[in-house]
């Protein structure tokens, strides 16, 4: 190969090079700007989520057909077997129960109620995560043609349960209930480095339901099925 053709061949490259280096700095500008939309996305939606979290009660002006709770707090049991004893629905159904737990156990919380037990009260063993409390909520609403439920659960949990029971009952009337823990009614989520981590964590979980529920909508029973975890 002649000396020519040597300096040919760098001077081709050379311009190669030349062309590609702005293409590679485009590429590695839009990558940097959809990382920081994103980013931008994600903590402006944390805000709004933590927003819609209340920190102290409620007051439920509003019956319904039936009450639901989620469990993983005596504290939600006990709220949700007050409001079936002050009529917020004709019965409620604790979903998520420990399969060791019966009844007997539970109505040791509310001594004063332990008569609904045996009337209006209904416990599901099956459920181990929120897909499965929701599954579980369905058979069990539909099996008493009822319209319109108050779900009972952690305040924190509230918008990811909320989102898991509309995609199983589209067309029954929600109504939320969220108990705020004793620890944490008045207090802001970022004064408590737990309650933040909680927080985002319960988040993150929230944009994985909503996004799954759009995406794959006919596979929710076989998941809750297959899932062995609470979540």
């Amino acid at each position: 190969m002649s000396v020519g053709e040597i300096q040919t061949m760098l001077g081709l490259a050379n311009a190669q090079s030349r062309t590609a280096h702005p293409l590679a700095q485009a590429v590695r500008r839009t990558a940097l700007a959809l990382v920081v939309v994103v980013g931008a996305a994600l903590v402006a939606g944390f805000f709004w989520f933590a927003n819609r979290i209340p920190d102290g009660e409620i007051a439920l002006d509003r019956k319904a057909d039936g009450i639901v709770v989620l469990t993983g707090g005596a504290a939600r049991i006990t709220d949700a077997i007050e409001l079936l004893a002050s009529g917020r629905g004709k019965r409620l159904l604790i979903t998520g129960v420990n399969k060791t737990t019966n009844s007997l156990e539970l109505a040791r919380l509310v001594p004063e109620y332990q008569k609904l037990f045996s009337c209006c009260i209904d416990l599901d063993h099956s459920a181990t995560n929120t897909i499965g409390n929701a599954v579980e909520t369905r058979r069990w609403a539909r099996g008493r043609n009822f319209h319109s439920l108050v779900v009972v659960t952690s305040s924190y949990h509230m918008p990811r349960a909320m989102v898991e029971l509309a995609h199983q009952l589209p067309d029954v009337t929600l109504i939320p209930f969220p108990v705020v823990p004793e620890k944490r009614r008045g207090e802001p989520w970022w004064s408590s480095v737990p309650t933040t981590k909680v927080m985002i964590l319960e988040y993150l979980k929230y944009i994985v339901v909503v996004v799954r529920t759009r995406l794959d909508p006919f596979a929710v029973e076989a998941a809750g099925a297959r899932s062995g975890a609470k979540t």
